[in-house]
């Protein structure tokens, strides 16, 4: 085993893949390609133990395209309606509600699944979504072990598992972050097909301003503006309409109300409300932290820090600053560690950061096995990781080398 992975972690003129990293991977990579290989022939993922449909959050991207198929988009916004579907396309009641809750533009990736029958529209979704999230991986770690570290990501078993839109999410962040030096306009193509979920780019206008990348900026602009154009034509003024009508009440179902229980949330918010705390407290701490992300954010971005570490402070401040954060959107979080790994194989680990990542995935599978608030602790870890590497950058100084291989896409 040893031998094997000498010669698999090796690259000419790169470090070595540090063993413990390696090994670590190696058997998280296994258990999830073997558990989804085998998992729907056991009625433990997509069918139960019965034969039926299980239900899971895809069910309500399903739906909606169902809907619109069926000529009424707009009522893919309306509770009632959209769980009668639900329950009609799973063969069985359930608790709670899966709600359709994203931008019209979204409703092109729900319509074209819907064509399809239920568990082939899963699966369909969950590997074309994953198929970008990897070449993102790939690039940022400049080497073929960026794919065993992006299937390794605990994770990713939590958007497997029900279906959900992380892949797709992590991709466009990450492919915003790796293309924004070299290919602005296509970056800024990245973030605007990150609209459909609006909340994870409340950072970018600030550092591109502040960092005056003007032709990203206008890009993302034009792209989420031709989406919504697009939307428009597509789905009618009907659907825009019930979206902004639907948006404050699932607003106040799940961020003050808690319907979807506290502890599937991992912002600071969510944490606080678990903990028993007030709804005014939990927004002026979220506030505090998003404002104060924020300004760190716009000063780094000023200063001389290597671009790696702005990209991972970036993203890592994504999820910050959100209050609705659920753990399958943290697949972002891949992204800072991407990062963070390249730099280490460039130019060495540091000896605190290996067991410092090591902690962040043991939050990671504390959630999934225990079902605890622990993923704003992993961000955390990853955060304070991120700004260890980056040096003084309050001061404006230059922080140590940690420049990417300029033919990868990336510059330091």
């Amino acid at each position: 085993m040893a031998t094997v992975a000498q010669a698999a972690t090796r690259a000419p003129g790169q470090g070595a893949i540090p063993e413990a990293l390696f090994k670590a991977c190696f058997v998280l990579c296994g258990i999830n390609v073997c558990y989804f290989a085998v998992a729907p022939f056991l009625g433990i993922w997509i069918y139960d133990t019965s034969g039926r449909l299980e239900p899971t959050d895809f069910v309500n991207v399903w739906a909606a395209g169902r809907l619109v198929l069926d000529g009424h988009p707009a009522l893919a916004y309306d509770w009632d309606v959209q769980r009668q579907v639900e329950v009609a396309v799973l063969g069985q009641d359930f608790s709670g509600n899966f709600a359709w809750h994203y931008p019209p533009p979204f409703l092109f990736v729900a319509t074209f699944l819907a064509w399809f029958p239920y568990p082939m529209a899963f699966l369909g979704w969950m590997a074309i979504s994953l198929l970008p999230y990897l070449a993102v991986m790939w690039a940022i770690v400049g080497r073929t072990f960026g794919l065993m570290l992006a299937v390794a990501f605990p994770m990713l078993f939590v958007n497997m598992m029900v279906g959900q839109n992380g892949f797709l999410t992590a991709a466009l962040i990450g492919g915003t972050l790796y293309l924004l030096r070299t290919r602005p306009v296509l970056a800024g193509v990245c973030l605007g097909l990150l609209s459909y979920k609006p909340q994870y780019g409340l950072l970018f206008p600030i550092v591109l301003i502040a960092a005056g990348h003007w032709r990203v900026f206008i890009s993302a602009g034009v792209t989420a503006v031709l989406l919504a154009f697009a939307s428009w034509l597509a789905f009618g003024t009907e659907s825009w309409q019930a979206f902004f009508h639907w948006l404050p009440l699932s607003s106040q179902a799940f961020l003050t109300e808690g319907r979807a229980a506290w502890w599937k949330l991992q912002s600071l918010l969510a944490l606080v409300r678990y903990l028993g705390g007030a709804d005014q407290l939990a927004w002026a701490l979220q506030w505090i932290l998003t404002a104060s992300v924020a300004a760190v954010l716009a000063l780094m971005w000023r200063s001389r820090v290597p671009y790696t570490m702005k990209a991972a402070a970036l993203a890592t401040g994504t999820l910050l600053c959100t209050p609705y954060l659920y753990m399958y959107d943290m697949m972002v979080l891949a992204i800072p560690v991407a990062f963070l790994v390249r730099t280490g194989l460039n130019s060495g680990f540091r000896s605190h950061e290996i067991p410092a990542l090591g902690c962040a995935m043991a939050l990671i599978l504390t959630f999934i096995f225990a079902g605890l608030p622990v993923g704003l602790g992993a961000t955390l870890i990853v955060g304070g990781l991120v700004l260890c590497r980056a040096g003084p950058w309050w001061q404006g100084e230059p922080a140590p080398s940690t420049a990417m291989v300029p033919s990868s896409g990336v510059t330091g």
